[in-house]
């Protein structure tokens, strides 16, 4: 049984009526209270670097034992963007006291060199340290004495963050909330309408979900039928790294399934792409695809994934229903979405085809343009109807593919300096983000990592 904890908090969780006058006028939000961030992802440590800048007093909430635990589980992938895009402003500046030694500018890192070279020293700096709880997962975040339903003096009342650590659920009280927690690890199935069906989950053992590191458990793939799912650049950097142990083994069978119209849609603008490293993905799996190597099937339109003698995907292709068999691994690159739960006690505003922040949607949704380059937008395009509470990150963005991380940084630098009391700084563009690509139909769908 787990036992309830409370921290900053020395009152019932329930009134009478008699009591509501007296908590009105004892319940304003006090200054002092933390500023509660979710998630020790980039965006998150950038938002508390940002936060020492203002003096503000922080709380840094990470669910997994060790700051970037998502990035941590694609480490092996290389980013698009150099890491001239990939360092926050103030966290350099907080680094550059510190005898930090800064990585090649103009280099592009692994998920690991991101976490290594540049997180781990941000998150061991002194003013941010003290602040940071692992092993800290946030289960739930309402208003003090309110559910989503209470509107009465809603305002005036600090947040209630829930943390399930161990056995234990601990009550954070803060005065604002940002959510960092992104995306990663919520993937969506391989099904075309993304319902999860039990017969996907039944066969969990066989399949893999995101961008798979080949190389540690290389007899798992190697001389097997493969299916990559997928049309973005997940499934091209997984069919790239299964592509080299095929070198190897040559009876793998790699088989790429999507939904495009043609092939060509996924390879984007290759040489013409302003990201170089993402444009090299495009070219590569282009040639891997004109000499054989890589079987592909499209359009194809899931409808479930099943085991009887080996594994089935059920579809239909140019109108008519199909059984591709004999699969023995799937590895599923369909993106991700965000994880709205813990949110549910709140006031939201959410587009409700891209699960992004409302305001955002016209800017990111694939539906109505493709470029990947969004404009700037800070604390007022992020502002919930819930006040102080933010979404930020690649959760901004919903189920959209084309979050940067240089993205997040101008996000949370706006909403800090709001939250500190400096509107005008809010207000303020300081964006430095390089043009992504080619605006052309090549580009929409395409489940990027999140840089």
């Amino acid at each position: 049984m787990k036992t309830l904890k409370v921290i900053n908090q020395n009152q019932s969780c329930c009134t009478t009526t008699k009591d509501i006058e007296v908590q009105e006028s004892v319940n304003i939000p006090n200054k002092n209270l933390p500023i509660v961030i979710i998630g020790a992802g980039p965006i998150g440590l950038a938002t508390a670097a940002h936060l020492v800048e203002q003096n503000q007093s922080f709380i840094l909430l990470e669910a997994g034992n060790e700051i970037a635990h998502n990035i941590r589980t694609w480490g092996h992938v290389t980013l698009f963007s150099p890491w001239r895009y990939n360092i926050n402003k103030a966290a350099k500046s907080l680094l550059e006291g510190a005898d930090w030694i800064e990585p090649n500018l103009e280099t592009i890192p692994t998920g690991h060199e991101l976490i290594d070279l540049y997180l781990k020293p941000l998150a061991e700096l002194t003013q941010i340290k003290p602040s940071i709880r692992l092993n800290s997962k946030v289960v739930g975040i309402s208003r003090q004495f309110n559910d989503k339903m209470k509107s009465k003096n809603r305002f005036n009342q600090s947040f209630n963050i829930y943390v399930e650590k161990e056995d234990d659920i601990d009550i954070i009280e803060a005065k604002a909330v940002i959510d960092a927690t992104g995306t990663w690890g919520n993937p969506n199935p391989a099904n075309s309408t993304g319902v999860w069906l039990k017969n996907e989950k039944a066969i969990a053992d066989h399949i893999e979900y995101g961008i798979p590191d080949i190389n540690t458990n290389p007899k798992r793939y190697a001389n097997k039928k493969v299916a990559v799912i997928g049309g973005g650049h997940s499934a091209i950097n997984t069919l790239l790294a299964l592509a080299e142990l095929q070198k190897d083994n040559p009876a793998t069978k790699l088989v790429w399934i999507m939904r495009k119209k043609s092939v060509e849609e996924a390879y984007g603008g290759e040489e013409k792409d302003a990201l170089a490293a993402r444009g090299a993905l495009g070219i590569r799996i282009h040639e891997l695809v004109d000499t054989g190597k890589v079987e592909v099937i499209t359009p194809f339109y899931i409808s479930q994934v099943k085991k009887e003698e080996n594994i089935h995907i059920v579809g239909t292709i140019n109108g008519e229903q199909k059984v591709l068999t004999g699969f023995e691994e799937l590895i599923v690159n369909t993106g991700n979405r965000p994880d709205l739960s813990i949110n549910s006690e709140l006031r939201l505003s959410i587009d409700s085809a891209t699960e992004s922040v409302q305001a955002l949607a016209p800017l990111i949704d694939p539906n109505e343009h493709s470029c990947g380059t969004v404009r700037a937008h800070g604390e007022e395009t992020l502002r919930q109807p819930e006040k102080n509470f933010y979404i930020v990150g690649a959760k901004s963005y919903g189920r959209a593919p084309t979050f940067l991380m240089a993205t997040g940084y101008e996000q949370v630098r706006s909403i800090t300096a709001y939250l500190s009391g400096d509107e005008e700084a809010s207000k303020r563009v300081e964006l430095d983000l390089p043009e992504t690509g080619v605006c052309s139909i090549n580009l929409v769908n395409q489940s990027n990592t999140c840089c």
